[in-house]
């Protein structure tokens, strides 16, 4: 306790929870269609293909805006990057309110809640630029914790659903975003350690094999995490029978503990190192949805679930420790870089459930699917992390006592 307190101290705790509400209120936007993916299946009758493709879109596109805000966040501020993206999002959420009805207009209200999803670059940029390198993997923990967001969608967006309609959660949504933006406004300062480089010294970590490495791990933790995310309330609702609600409540069991643990994962990650913590993660994940392909009973299925959200969240805690350490003058750009990418598993996951319901009518190979793909990512961060501990971070991905490691790319360490 003492040593967070300290951590606490050696930073600016209010742009930390400012960040954190940001991210948290734009991950509940983000994950809306997916939260009310059953309501959204019977009233629009649609096929398990089309859920899945439905519950992607705001993934995909959050994806794809995840970077150009993160670069755009170096020249006019993570501040103020926040504050045009919330309100851009209320402009969103009235738009849906009042003109979408139809399939193809959910679809088009996907790209638009994926303006929500660009937020994670910036969020943690933001919270954690005013903490010095040991404390960092905790800052961005603690930042990145507003993915706890999924939980707030799945716990509020079913009922006002049920009981007002699916398009008032839309409007709904418009109003409570006020809140951080006002937030954002009033408690945030911008970090001091914003580094006025050219844009090919940002686009730096496009051309860099080790950003494609922790792009390939985010794409299992955080993918798997936000994919999982948004087609759950979908996948107990039609593997199960359950009503709408419980599907929706089933799922937030198991998105507490992906969001919660993220933090700790960071902590973790801080202690021991992001590239041990890694390893343990990708295994632990490899095994349950391993396990998940035997389609097991209601409740050691949400068990297996809440097991396996649990590490992707430490993993998505465990990953964003390392990146200051190999960015530390662009982490912003990188970590957009890293999040965008990352959040494309998010729209694989939801249409390789959908395909493999529809077209062998079960969901096992799609879990298969993303076990062995998570087998390949542990392999290769088993061949990189030599390369690492030999260049920019201590053993195991533990920060260097000194800042003797110089990262490659001609970006300074400091």
């Amino acid at each position: 306790m003492a040593s967070l307190r300290q951590a606490m101290k050696s930073g600016h705790p209010p742009t930390l929870f400012a960040a954190f509400l940001y991210f948290d209120f734009c991950f509940s936007v983000w994950v809306l269609n997916g939260a009310m993916g059953p309501f959204l299946t019977q009233s629009l009758h649609l096929t398990p293909v089309q859920t899945g493709l439905m519950v992607s879109i705001p993934t995909l596109a959050g994806a794809l805006m995840r970077f150009p805000l993160g670069v755009i966040s170096q020249y006019i501020g993570r501040k103020n990057a926040a504050m045009v993206e919330m309100s851009l999002i209320i402009v969103a959420m009235l738009y849906g309110y009042y003109f979408v009805s139809s399939y193809h207009d959910v679809l088009a209200m996907g790209v638009l809640l994926g303006i929500a999803g660009a937020s994670f670059g910036v969020a943690l940029s933001l919270g954690a630029g005013w903490f010095p390198q040991e404390h960092k993997g905790l800052a961005m923990g603690i930042a990145g914790a507003g993915n706890i967001g999924t939980v707030v969608a799945l716990l509020l967006a079913p009922p006002i659903a049920q009981h007002y309609g699916w398009h008032a959660v839309y409007g709904w949504t418009a109003i409570v975003m006020l809140i951080p933006l006002a937030v954002m406004a009033l408690m945030a300062k911008e970090p001091p350690d914003i580094h006025h480089q050219s844009l090919r010294a940002h686009l730096a970590p496009l051309a860099e094999a080790d950003g494609w490495a922790f792009s390939m791990i985010y794409v299992i933790t955080f993918g798997g995490f936000i994919g999982l995310s948004t087609f759950l309330p979908s996948f107990y609702f039609n593997q199960f029978g359950v009503s709408k609600i419980e599907a929706s409540y089933l799922t937030l069991l198991a998105a507490v503990m992906g969001s919660t643990i993220r933090a700790v994962g960071g902590y973790w990650a801080d202690r021991i190192g992001g590239i041990a913590a890694l390893a343990i993660v990708l295994l632990f994940v490899i095994g349950t949805l391993t396990l998940l392909t035997a389609t097991p009973s209601l409740v050691l299925t949400t068990i297996l679930f809440m097991a396996c959200f649990a590490a992707l969240g430490a993993g998505n805690g465990a990953l964003f420790q390392l990146v200051p350490l190999r960015w530390p003058a662009s982490t912003a750009v990188a970590g957009s870089m890293i999040g965008e990418i990352g959040a494309l598993g998010g729209a694989i996951l939801p249409n390789a459930m959908g395909y493999s319901k529809q077209a062998t009518g079960t969901f096992a190979w799609g879990f298969l699917f993303y076990a062995t793909l998570s087998a390949l990512v542990l392999g290769g961060l088993m061949i990189f992390q030599r390369k690492w501990t030999s260049t920019w971070v201590g053993p195991w991905g533990r920060a260097a006592a000194a800042p003797a490691f110089a990262p490659t790319g001609g970006l300074p360490a400091e």
